[in-house]
C-alpha cells in the first residue's frame, strides 16, 4: 500500500466517523421562529401567552370541542386547547413552524389530541370545527368570511385584536395587564335563514338577514305586519311581531319553535320556499 493509499484510507475513516456526528449535531438543533418572520399571507407574531386562556375562556373551550387554528405558528393555541382535552388542529404553511409545534405537543404531553398540518388557510378542512382561534389579519379575515359563514351554525370564531369587516363581534374582552395585541373578539356561526317560508296554516314571512340580525315581514291576504328586534344566535333565531314573540330554531329547512303572546305559548313552524336562494 502507498502513502497516498494510507492518507486516502485515512480521510475515507474520518469522513465515515464526522458525517454521521454532523447530521445527528444537525437533527438535534430547534427551530427558533423570528419575531415577524416573513410567511406567505402573514407575518409571524405570536399571541401573547397572557391572551391564550383568555381567547379560550372566550370560546368556552372544553373537551367536546374540535378546536381549529388557522395560521398556527408554533402551536401555543393548538396546545393550550388540547391541554383542556380538546381535540386540536393547526393549519400552518410553514413546515418549520409545522415541525417546531408537533415536538412541543410531545413534551407538553397532549400530541395524542393535538395535531399540526401543513397547509394553505385559506383550503383548510375546517367543517369539523366547533371553534376556530385565529390572530389573522383584517384582510385575511375578509378572505376567510365566506367560509366562516358556512360553518355549522353555533360554531365560535375567536380572533385576537382583527376583525372582521361589516360583521360585528357578538362580544370583546381586553386584558389591561398584557401590554400589546390584547383584545379578543368572539363571533358565534349564525343560522343562514334570509329568504322566504311558509308558515303551517298561516301567512308567509319574508326574512332580510344581515350576519346575526335579521328584519322582515309577515304577508298575507289581509295585509303585513314588521316584525322587530329580530336576533340569532347559533341556530336560534328570535323577534316579535305586535305583542307576541318568537323563539324559534332552525332544523334543516325548517324554523321550529314557540310563538308567545299574553302569558301563553303556542308550537309554530314553518318551511323554507322552495327556490329561496340562501345567502
Amino acid at each position: 500500500m502507498t502513502w497516498s493509499d494510507v492518507r486516502k484510507a485515512v480521510v475515507a475513516g474520518v469522513v465515515a466517523l464526522v458525517l454521521p456526528s454532523m447530521a445527528a449535531a444537525q437533527a438535534t438543533q430547534t427551530f427558533e421562529p423570528q419575531f415577524a418572520q416573513p410567511g406567505k399571507d402573514v407575518v409571524w407574531v405570536p399571541t401573547p401567552e397572557a391572551m391564550v386562556e383568555v381567547m379560550l375562556d372566550m370560546a368556552t373551550v372544553t373537551s367536546r370541542d374540535v378546536v381549529v387554528d388557522l395560521g398556527s405558528g408554533d402551536g401555543r393555541l393548538v396546545i393550550a386547547a388540547a391541554k383542556r382535552g380538546a381535540r386540536a388542529r393547526g393549519v400552518e404553511y410553514n413546515p418549520d413552524m409545522v415541525q417546531l409545534s408537533r415536538q412541543r405537543a410531545r413534551e407538553a404531553s397532549v400530541h395524542g389530541l393535538a395535531t399540526f398540518v401543513e397547509g394553505d388557510m385559506f383550503e383548510a378542512e375546517v367543517g369539523d370545527a366547533t371553534v376556530m382561534v385565529v390572530f389573522l389579519l383584517t384582510e385575511n379575515m375578509r378572505r376567510l368570511q365566506t367560509r366562516f359563514l358556512a360553518l355549522r351554525p353555533g360554531t365560535r370564531i375567536v380572533s385576537n385584536t382583527f376583525g372582521i369587516p361589516e360583521w360585528p363581534a357578538d362580544a370583546r374582552v381586553t386584558r389591561p395587564d398584557c401590554s400589546s395585541w390584547c383584545t379578543a373578539l368572539l363571533w358565534v356561526v349564525p343560522a343562514q335563514v334570509h329568504g322566504e317560508w311558509q308558515v303551517d296554516e298561516g301567512p308567509r314571512l319574508v326574512l332580510d338577514q344581515h350576519f346575526q340580525k335579521v328584519s322582515g315581514m309577515f304577508t298575507g291576504p289581509i295585509g303585513s305586519s314588521p316584525i322587530q328586534g329580530g336576533s340569532i344566535t347559533g341556530p336560534t333565531v328570535t323577534f316579535a311581531v305586535g305583542e307576541a314573540t318568537y323563539a324559534l330554531r332552525l332544523e334543516d329547512d325548517r324554523l321550529v319553535g314557540t310563538r308567545t303572546e299574553g302569558g301563553r305559548s303556542t308550537p309554530w313552524r314553518a318551511t323554507r320556499v322552495r327556490g329561496t336562494p340562501r345567502p
